[in-house]
């Protein structure tokens, strides 16, 4: 279907665009591109009629082509070829409608300008219909930019929030690290007074204790280091003067910092800057054990200052280091006691026809270097000569006192004679009586002049060892007694062992022969072989040599964690009668 007109005036112009544009209605076109439509075909119709000339405007509608679309309407403004302007471009325009019906082309508008006139106001609805359109289109838009608007709002407090929620991470992070370094270092400060306790209180010698100071601290907590003991007067006698603070630190107890400005530092008094070192701090700390004040450890820092946390940890360290010092004074003291008085018991064994004697005492490695352990050899006056080798538990200064009361009570009660089994049972009454918690094992040995016998009896010790002029050695393990001091009574006997001239008796005490891992009895097998493979000149001519020779190959595996005594009786082998 096809529509033509021809224009060359502006009333054909008009009715053209009214014919046009109820057409267009006709075929069920969209207000909106019916008004665009419309719309155009004006702008291009006025600017024709000012070019002048004689212009054809052309309206066909084409039918689809398949089922479910939608027939096109298309527009075409050119020049009439035998009146228009020349050379003047063709205007086209093209909407989709609904399908077009078969009808004759529309009469233009009849009753002079009055009809054209209605018409052309009756083309204005397409433009308010639009503009209603766009009205509502308007309070959409308005609608939806409120919503944006307040979705902005919204946003911007998401925003807001998740700004306010990344600063306190953030500012929880910061905790948090700073949580964990101040915990790192705590654990370093307690790791540090941890292993310099132990290093400490590993010695019982105060001046390695003293030496291992400075050691420890610097230079992570001090510049330099001094340590004044007040009973060191050796010490004190080619060193300078001291701070101030040093000295009051010694006389109040308390810890004291010298230094221009205050340190803040908890626990500590503050003293104006020492006279010696007036531009370096000085950390005074006393070295404390028992409510007395042994010392004065004297600090500079490290820096500029120390860290409140670091004094703290340093005034225990000093605490650790008086009580480490005081303990290493006292056992010093109480070794010296004790070496004194071990000396003092170990008499020289007596000269007796006859018979030779040799004895080797070697205390423990460990603890004062003193026990219980004792051997003693006295004649009787029948002449007969008394051999005891005894043992009491336990170490230290209470033992050796006990050892020394049991050795007085053996020579009194062996003057007014009596065998071996009737001293060592008098012993052990004794003992019952005077220490009802402390126990003893001894053995004795009785040689007497022109016999050839000997009389021994044992309570709980180890047992002796006889080696004949012909290289044998046999175990004297006859049935001993028990220990000395239990609370059981007893009646030690006394045995006798034939004793030829040649003979070699060893008395001995535990910590020669005994082992942690291996008990007794393997260590009794080694002293006998020790024993058997002596030459018969070393015991004759060199008895004290041949005492050597026997403690070599036992003690070389020993931990030497208990005393050590060995006593030989040999015989000569022309012995008086």
């Amino acid at each position: 279907m096809t529509h033509t007109w021809r224009i060359s005036t502006v009333v054909d112009a008009a009715r053209a665009r009214v014919d046009a544009a109820r057409l267009v209605a006709e075929h069920d076109v969209p207000v909106l591109d019916r008004a665009r439509l419309v719309t155009a075909l004006t702008a291009q119709l006025r600017q024709s009629l000012d070019k002048g000339g004689t212009w054809r405007l052309t309206l066909h509608a084409t039918r689809p082509s398949r089922r479910h679309e939608r027939s096109q309407l298309r527009l075409t403004l050119r020049p009439a070829p035998d009146d228009g302007p020349p050379e003047q471009p063709t205007w086209r325009a093209s909407v989709l409608a609904a399908e077009p019906d078969d009808r004759a082309a529309p009469a233009s508008p009849t009753g002079g300008p009055e009809a054209l006139a209605e018409a052309l106001l009756g083309a204005d609805d397409d433009t308010a219909r639009v503009l209603d359109a766009l009205t509502e289109q308007e309070t959409l838009v308005d609608f939806h930019r409120e919503e944006l608007h307040q979705t902005n709002q919204g946003v911007l407090a998401l925003h807001a929030e998740l700004d306010a929620a990344g600063e306190a991470q953030r500012e929880l992070f910061a905790a948090e690290r700073a949580a964990r370094t101040e915990a790192e270092e705590a654990r370093s400060r307690l790791t540090f007074l941890a292993d310099s306790s132990d290093a400490l209180t590993a010695s019982l010698n105060h001046g390695e204790i003293v030496r291992l100071l400075p050691q420890l601290l610097m230079p992570a907590y001090a510049r330099s280091v001094d340590v004044w003991l007040l009973s060191d007067e050796d010490a004190e006698r080619g060193h300078g003067p001291r701070p101030a603070a040093a000295v009051l630190a010694a006389r109040s107890g308390r810890p004291q910092y010298a230094a221009a400005h205050p340190g803040g530092l908890p626990g500590v008094d503050d003293r104006p800057p020492s006279a010696l070192q007036p531009t370096r701090p000085h950390l005074c700390l006393p070295l404390s054990a028992r409510r007395t004040t042994l010392g004065v450890l004297i600090l500079t820092p490290p820096g500029e200052r120390w860290d409140p946390d670091d004094a703290v940890m340093l005034i225990e360290l000093a605490r650790r280091a008086g009580t480490a010092i005081d303990n290493a004074q006292r056992f010093e003291h109480n070794r010296d006691i004790a070496e004194t008085l071990q000396r003092a018991l170990l008499t020289d064994l007596p000269s007796t026809p006859g018979l030779h004697l040799a004895a080797r005492y070697l205390p423990a490695t460990h603890g004062l270097n003193i026990g219980g352990d004792w051997y003693d050899a006295f004649r009787q006056p029948d002449g007969s000569l008394i051999a005891v080798i005894g043992d009491v538990t336990g170490h230290g200064l209470h033992a050796a006192v006990m050892m020394s009361q049991l050795r007085t009570a053996l020579r009194a009660y062996a003057v007014d004679g009596g065998s071996p089994g009737r001293l060592l049972t008098r012993l052990h009454v004794f003992l019952h009586h005077l220490q009802p918690d402390l126990y003893a094992t001894a053995v004795i040995a009785r040689f007497r002049p022109g016999e050839r016998v000997l009389t021994w009896a044992a309570a709980g010790h180890p047992p002796p060892v006889l080696r004949t002029p012909d290289g044998r050695v046999r175990t004297l393990d006859d049935k001993p007694g028990a220990m000395l001091g239990i609370p059981l009574r007893q009646d030690i006997e006394d045995h006798t062992v034939e004793l030829p001239p040649g003979a070699t008796l060893a008395l001995y005490t535990d910590g020669l022969v005994e082992r942690r891992a291996q008990g007794i009895d393997p260590g009794i097998e080694r002293l006998t072989e020790a024993m058997s493979a002596l030459a018969a000149r070393d015991l004759t001519h060199g008895l004290e040599s041949a005492a050597d020779q026997i403690l070599d190959p036992l003690l070389r595996d020993s931990e030497r964690d208990d005393d050590v005594c060995l006593l030989l009786c040999h015989v000569e082998e022309a012995a008086p009668r």
